[in-house]
């Protein structure tokens, strides 16, 4: 049994292929169950006119930031030409990929009225902007295609465990790897955190990328500059 906050990533035939059908099922039951929970959290939250503050943070509460925005994010995309749904929402809900599963999402759209889930939608993103987290807006254009070696990168919320999610966790110094290079066959990155001092190898690919320099906040600066030092002195 999956926990509620824990996605199952892969489709139904790649489940099947992999000899793991029930941890799918399972995810595909609490996706369900989730859209349920936001229907029932907005008939209640819903006075006609406004929803009520904790609307969403309630189902959160419950199922997780990432079950709770990709069951949106679904409903969003396969809705997508409804005008009643507000053009950033249904922006945001583009950067969340939702893979085809032989129907099945269709099985977990949201049922309420766009205009309304619209606004659930906007209150969900108002809770996830509060965790402050990093994201593809902070970084420098083209990353992909930089060195990573020497440069701070934004670690993806999605690698972290939900418990996990602090700015100080997705800050990381990358030191060497093959994977540093952009087109390199390793895609080893070894780096340390700036909020822990930890180091440990990621992949590439899970990173977001370079952090522009004015989004470095000071307690990350600090870091970087007593880290920047530690490697001077040992290379002299």
């Amino acid at each position: 049994m999956l926990p509620s906050e824990t996605m199952y990533p892969y489709t139904a035939k790649e489940a099947r292929e992999r000899g793991e059908l029930e941890l799918w099922r399972a995810n595909f039951r609490t996706n369900c169950a989730c859209a349920g929970a936001i229907e029932l959290a907005i008939r209640k939250g819903f006075d006609g006119m406004h929803l009520w503050t904790d609307c969403a943070k309630s189902v959160i509460d419950q199922y997780g930031y990432k079950r709770v925005g990709f069951v949106l994010a679904n409903t969003l995309q396969e809705q997508s030409y409804d005008g009643r749904y507000h053009e950033n929402n249904k922006k945001w809900s583009r950067t969340i990929f939702i893979p085809e599963d032989g129907g099945h999402r269709h099985t977990f759209l949201i049922n309420s009225h766009p205009a309304v889930l619209d606004g659930f939608v906007s209150e969900y993103r108002a809770e996830l902007a509060k965790l402050h987290l990093f994201g593809a807006e902070h970084c420098e254009p083209n990353s992909g295609e930089q060195d990573f070696t020497g440069r701070v990168l934004i670690l993806s919320p999605d690698t972290l465990r939900e418990s996990c999610w602090q700015p100080e966790n997705q800050l990381w110094l990358a030191l060497s790897g093959f994977g540093c290079q952009p087109h390199a066959r390793g895609r080893s990155v070894l780096c340390t955190c700036l909020g822990d001092g930890e180091t440990t190898r990621w992949n590439r690919s899970e990173f977001v990328g370079i952090i522009r320099d004015e989004c470095i906040p000071d307690w990350a600066a600090e870091k970087l500059a007593e880290l920047q030092h530690g490697i001077h002195e040992m290379t002299m």
